[in-house]
């Protein structure tokens, strides 16, 4: 029936509509981010160094949509501030980006993070975020790219590497999006995002992966995800108590004193054990 169709269509607007607002305004300074190409969550992430005997030494807290490996020098230096001289940098694939790796190098830093294609970033206008469960970039307004291919020729005419990969993103998003000036071109039918594959730096990483260093030091990173664990279970940081950056600040702040406390703690009886049996 034409008319009952009609009104369907323009409830059907106005869901669209408030959904892509809500997306917005529901914490000014939290944003969208991605644990899975299919799952997203609304809030903030918070970025942990800490030592192998699982205390953490420095910590950074974000919005939801930045990438992990972008915190790792700023982790390094919080550490290195507070006394804590780092020989090595344990961390899953998002921290071997090209940056990440010329810091590390430079700085004496054994960087056991397992090489991943997609983990290159460069000098950008708009810097888009890559997200390394979902294995998509995310814009800066929180879309996820829908797929990827890959283009280019490793050795072209004029001897250079053209290899890239591209990322597509939903079209009608970027339509509508509150930050389509100077990134979506009016008229446009598709919206992509190129990032070239594999440098000089990159190979060199990918040798080391091969070393028996680099697999005893890997060996370790289970720990990382096991405090976040204990973090979000013992001390329900798995949800934001309170909107705004400060806010989630303040929580990672009163977390991590409080399960470094009872870390230290473990870690003084233990040793009085054993200094008792000896």
């Amino acid at each position: 029936i034409p008319d009952i169709q009609e009104r369907l269509n323009y409830l059907k607007e106005g869901v669209d509509d408030t959904n892509e607002q809500l997306e917005y305004s529901k914490d000014q300074d939290a944003k969208i981010g991605h644990k899975t190409a299919d799952t997203s969550f609304f809030g903030y992430k918070t970025h942990i160094a800490m030592t192998t005997d699982r205390v953490i030494v420095s910590a950074t807290v974000t919005t939801g949509e930045k990438h992990d490996g972008k915190q790792a020098v700023n982790l390094i230096e919080k550490a290195e501030a507070a006394g804590v001289k780092a020989d090595a940098l344990i961390g899953d694939g998002a921290y071997s980006e090209k940056d990440n790796i010329d810091y590390t190098t430079e700085k004496g830093i054994r960087l056991a993070s397992k090489l991943s294609e997609n983990v290159l970033h460069g000098s950008r206008k708009k810097e888009f975020e890559f997200n390394k469960d979902a294995g998509m970039y995310v814009c800066p307004a929180g879309h996820m790219a829908i797929r990827k291919c890959k283009s280019g020729q490793e050795k072209a005419a004029d001897g250079s590497n053209t290899r890239v990969i591209l990322y597509f993103f939903d079209i009608e998003k970027c339509k509508t999006c509150p930050l389509r000036e100077g990134c979506y071109k009016k008229g446009a039918k598709s919206k992509t995002y190129s990032v070239k594959i594999k440098s000089d730096t990159h190979i060199a990483q990918m040798d080391y992966m091969n070393t028996d260093e680099f697999r005893k030091l890997y060996a370790e990173r289970y720990k990382i995800e096991a405090k976040n664990a204990e973090l979000k279970q013992t001390l329900d940081y798995g949800e934001a108590h309170a909107c705004g950056m400060i806010g989630m600040t303040i929580q990672a702040a009163v977390s991590i004193f409080l399960v470094n406390l009872k870390r230290i703690k473990t870690l003084e009886n233990s040793s009085k054990d054993t200094n008792g049996k000896e």
